[in-house]
């Protein structure tokens, strides 16, 4: 399990800056992934980046809400086919 970055982020960075293993990512300037984004291969489910997020984004992916459970593939696709597929 990973935890996931909801559509409710609003990039404040937090997340990115506590994180021990550098799981976090995001993209400038680019509409199609407004968010930052979790590694889920290097994701360690410490959930230190959830205890910082000041805007209560972030989730074990078991208990995403149900109005952003799209945001869960959103995620996985940022690593898949997005602009993180070179980071894995």
């Amino acid at each position: 399990m990973t935890y996931v970055i909801t559509s409710l982020c609003k990039r404040a960075g937090a997340c990115a800056d506590v994180c021990p293993t550098d799981s976090i990512h995001f993209v400038d300037g680019d509409p199609n992934w407004p968010t930052y984004y979790i590694n889920p291969d290097t994701c360690i489910d410490c959930g230190a980046c959830a205890a910082e997020c000041p805007n209560e984004a972030i989730f074990p992916e078991d208990e995403v809400p149900d109005a952003y459970k799209a945001d869960i593939q959103k995620n996985a696709d940022y690593y898949k086919v997005g602009p993180g597929k070179d980071q894995v």
